[in-house]
C-alpha cells in the first residue's frame, strides 16, 4: 500500500515569537491587571499590621494579643507558597489567579463577621494560603507575555503595584478607622479581587509557555498566538517549543529548581528570602505598634508619615530594575540591603518630630522595596518556564517561614519593653545577613553551571 507523507513540521519557538513583538494593547492589559492584582495582594497582606492596635482594641485586647493573628497569617502564607504556587505550573497562570482571587476575597469579607481574635487569626491563616500564590503567578505571567526588551521594566512595574498596595493600608489607618472601624480594610480587601475575576477571564490570555510545556498540541495555542498577532499565518504543521528547549508534555516537576546546577543557587535564594521577607513581615506587623508603644506615637499619626514613604517604596522597586540592568544584580542588591540596615538603625535614633525622620522613612521604604524587588526579579530570570512559578513561590515560601517566626519576636520586643532604638538596631542586623548571602551567591556565579549561565 502506498502512503503519502504529510508536510514537514515547522519549528515554532514561542519565546522567539514573544520577543519580536512590539508592545501592544494585550501586553498593557496583562500588565495593568497583574499590577492591580499585585496591589490587592500587597494591601491584603500588610493592611492588618497597619491597623493592629485598632483591631486589638475592637476585641478588648492589648496589641501584644495580635501575635496569634500575625503568626497564623504568615503560616498560611508559607503553606500557600509551597502548596499553591506549584499549581500555577500545573493548572495555568490565569486559572490560578482566578481561583486565588475568589477564595481569598471571600475569606477577607468573612473576616468582618468574626467574634474573637482567634477566629480572625484562623481566617487570616486560610486567606494567606491563597494570597501567597498571587505574586509568583502574576510575575510569571507578566514575564512570559512580555518581550525581552521590556521584560525587566514590566516586572518591576508589577512589583511596584505590590509596594503600593502594601503602603495603601496606611490610608485605612489614617482616615477610615475612625469613620468605619477596622472592618473597612477587610471590606476593601475582599471586594476588589472579586471585581477583578471577570476582567481576568475576559482580558488576560494564558501563558503560551505554560500551554506548550503542558501540551504542545493544544489547539488553544494557535488562538492565543493570534491574540498577540491577529495577522499571524499558521499552517497547522507547527511544532511549538519554548525558547529554552524545555517544552515537554506532562506534569511540571518541583525538582527542576534543584537540578541542572540550580541546587546551590536555590538554597542561597531561600536563605535570602527567609531573612528579607521575615524582616518585612516583622516591620509590617509591628512597626506602627513599636512607635506607639515604645515611642508614644499614635498609629493614625504614624500612618500619615508611612503614606509619605509610599513614594519611596514604589521608586525603590522601579529603580532596582534599572540599576540591576546597568550594574549587575548582585552589586545592586547588596547595596540596597546595606543601605537598609543603616536606615533602620537611624529610624530608632532620630526623633519622630525631626524634619529628617520622614526622609529616613522614605529611604527605608525605598531600600526595603528595592532590595526585595531585586531578589524577586533575579528569581524570575533564573528558572525555566516550566518551574518559574514554583521557583519564585518556593523562595517566597522560605521567606514566609521567616515571617512565621518574626512576628513572635516582635511581640516579645513589645512585651519586654525594649527601647525603640535597641529594637530597630537588632532589626537592622538582618539585612546585613542578606547582603552577605548575596555576596556568596555572586562568588558562586563566577563559575556558573551551564543551566545558570544564561541568567
Amino acid at each position: 500500500m502506498e502512503t503519502t507523507a504529510g508536510p514537514p513540521m515547522t519549528l515554532f519557538r514561542i519565546e522567539d515569537f514573544i520577543d519580536r513583538q512590539r508592545i501592544a494593547p494585550i501586553h498593557i492589559r496583562v500588565l495593568v491587571l497583574c499590577t492591580v492584582m499585585m496591589f490587592i495582594d500587597g494591601f491584603d497582606v500588610f493592611m492588618v499590621g497597619k491597623i493592629a492596635p485598632a483591631i486589638a482594641a475592637g476585641f478588648g485586647e492589648t496589641p501584644a494579643a495580635m501575635t496569634i493573628v500575625f503568626v497564623l497569617q504568615q503560616l498560611g502564607l508559607a503553606v500557600g507558597a509551597f502548596a499553591m504556587t506549584p499549581l500555577s505550573d500545573r493548572w495555568g497562570r490565569r486559572r490560578m489567579l482566578v481561583i486565588a482571587s475568589v477564595l481569598f476575597g471571600v475569606m477577607m469579607i468573612a473576616s468582618v463577621f468574626v467574634h474573637s481574635l482567634l477566629q480572625l487569626a484562623i481566617l487570616r491563616g486560610l486567606s494567606g494560603v491563597f494570597l501567597a500564590s498571587v505574586l509568583p503567578t502574576a510575575l510569571a505571567l507578566v514575564g512570559e507575555v512580555t518581550p525581552r526588551h521590556r521584560r525587566a521594566s514590566f516586572i518591576t512595574i508589577a512589583l511596584a503595584g505590590y509596594s503600593a498596595g502594601a503602603a495603601a493600608g496606611a490610608a485605612v489607618a489614617a482616615w477610615l478607622i475612625d469613620l468605619y472601624g477596622w472592618e473597612s480594610g477587610f471590606w476593601i480587601g475582599g471586594v476588589l479581587p472579586l471585581v477583578c475575576v471577570p476582567l481576568i477571564l475576559w482580558l488576560v490570555p494564558e501563558s503560551l509557555q505554560y500551554m506548550v510545556t503542558r501540551n504542545r498540541d493544544n489547539p488553544a495555542i494557535a488562538r492565543t498566538l493570534r491574540r498577540f498577532e491577529p495577522a499571524l499565518a499558521l499552517t497547522g504543521n507547527e511544532r511549538f517549543e519554548v525558547g529554552d528547549g524545555s517544552a515537554k508534555s506532562g506534569k511540571a516537576s518541583v525538582m527542576e529548581i534543584f537540578t541542572d546546577g540550580r541546587a546551590r543557587t536555590t538554597i542561597i535564594l531561600w536563605a535570602c528570602c527567609l531573612l528579607s521577607m521575615g524582616n518585612i513581615a516583622l516591620l509590617a506587623a509591628w512597626l506602627p505598634t513599636f512607635f506607639q508603644e515604645m515611642g508614644g506615637i499614635p498609629i493614625q499619626l504614624f500612618a500619615i508619615s508611612a503614606m509619605i514613604a509610599f513614594g519611596g517604596g514604589v521608586a525603590g522597586t522601579l529603580v532596582a530594575g534599572v540599576l540591576m540592568d546597568r550594574f549587575g544584580a548582585s552589586r545592586t542588591i547588596i547595596a540596597f540591603y546595606v543601605g537598609l540596615a543603616v536606615a533602620l538603625v537611624a529610624l530608632g535614633q532620630v526623633p519622630f518630630a525631626h524634619a529628617g525622620f520622614n526622609l529616613l522613612l522614605i529611604a527605608w521604604a525605598f531600600l526595603q522595596s528595592g532590595g526585595q524587588a531585586g531578589l524577586n526579579t533575579l528569581i524570575v530570570q533564573l528558572y525555566p518556564a516550566s518551574a518559574r512559578s514554583t521557583g519564585l513561590g518556593w523562595a517566597g515560601g522560605a521567606g514566609r517561614i521567616g515571617g512565621v517566626i518574626s512576628p513572635v519576636l516582635g511581640g516579645l520586643a513589645v512585651s519586654s519593653h525594649l527601647s525603640l532604638g535597641m529594637t530597630l538596631l537588632l532589626v537592622g542586623l538582618v539585612p546585613l545577613g542578606v547582603a552577605l548571602l548575596v555576596l556568596c551567591l555572586r562568588k558562586g556565579a563566577e563559575r556558573p553551571a551551564p543551566a545558570m549561565a544564561a541568567a
